[in-house]
């Protein structure tokens, strides 16, 4: 799990998503804990295999599960609950108005667990629902920079005011990628740790190009050079060129920058004359795709030479001393 969560009682709270939920028993447990947007059924659980139950997710009860627990004998009832609610369920909520089970409003007040009602099917409440908890379940935050499109990976360009980061996103968008956001980039990580970026939404799709101003993106370039939202898996920080710093010519260690949370593949590279820079983003891009397959290959070519050292094949330059005339 992320780390991530948001207690039982937010869920009473809601007043966007329409869950119209009622507390029915168990108040003790609206402090526990909800860290997954994923609902669960009980389903085979209801019959005493609880292996596939998962902690701190809702359990959804709809008429297929009452209908199953009102053919059980009241001591069964009692028998089958008490192992589910062992469990360290999140909560339970049972849908479409229905009548709620004396045993099961009685083992949720024992064990401490929420129980809820919504007038909504069970469908319709666990779309609804999900769409609340991932919401809910997001670490947001803002970052100054450019985030684009490139190739089909979510870069975001870092570096400080002026070295010329919306120059470049300028520079690539006209070589066909796509502008997601310019200078105020919103980043949020879902529950499952992917973080995506957009812009903001007075900014979005404007960009500052110093000497002239404003402009609109997809007003100048069309809909195909944007985009509202992508998920981020590259960041590069600009750097001005400094003859004294060391800079990775290998890259055999990939670096990560925290994200919100989440380690985000990180590269520094330097700002000079006469580098392109767009293409070295274009290049960073590609690489990033060729690792996501499984090839890397400034780690290939360590090993080659490795191995060439090894077997004699590579053997250091010996300079020959200049002759005196």
């Amino acid at each position: 799990m992320s780390g991530q969560w948001i207690p039982i009682s937010r869920l009473l709270e809601d007043g966007t998503f329409d869950l119209a939920l009622e507390l029915v028993a168990g108040k003790a447990g609206l402090d526990r804990r909800i860290s997954s947007s994923r609902i669960q059924k009980p389903g085979l659980a209801l019959t005493g295999f609880t292996e596939h139950l998962h902690p701190e997710r809702i359990q959804v009860f709809g008429n297929t599960e009452l209908s199953y627990l009102r053919t059980l004998s009241d001591e069964e009832q009692q028998q089958v609950l008490g192992k589910i609610f062992e469990a360290h369920l999140a909560c339970v909520v049972v849908t479409k108005g229905l009548d709620v089970p004396p045993a099961l409003a009685e083992g949720a007040e024992k064990a401490g667990l929420a129980l809820m009602r919504t007038p909504l099917a069970s469908g319709t409440f666990i779309a609804q629902v999900q769409a609340f908890l991932e919401e809910a379940l997001t670490t947001t935050g803002t970052l100054h920079g450019v985030f684009l499109d490139v190739y089909g990976v979510g870069v975001l360009l870092l570096g400080k005011s002026g070295i010329g980061k919306s120059e470049i996103a300028l520079d690539l968008v006209m070589n066909g990628h796509r502008l997601v956001a310019d200078d105020v980039v919103n980043v949020t990580r879902r529950s499952d740790g992917i973080v995506s970026g957009h812009g903001n939404e007075l900014l979005r799709h404007h960009m500052e190009i110093r000497g002239l101003g404003i402009i609109n993106i997809e007003d100048l370039f069309g809909v195909a050079a944007v985009r509202e939202r992508k998920r981020l898996e590259l960041v590069i920080e600009l750097v001005e060129w400094n003859p004294t710093q060391e800079y990775d010519r290998l890259g055999v260690d990939q670096g990560t920058m925290n994200i919100v949370g989440a380690d985000v593949p990180h590269a520094v590279v330097p700002v000079r004359p006469g580098r392109s820079m767009a293409t070295m983003v274009e290049v960073a891009a590609r690489n990033h795709l060729l690792k996501l397959r499984g090839r890397h290959s400034a780690r290939d070519f360590a090993q080659k030479l490795s191995v060439a050292i090894a077997q004699g094949r590579l053997r250091p330059r010996v300079d020959q001393p200049e002759e005196k005339e």
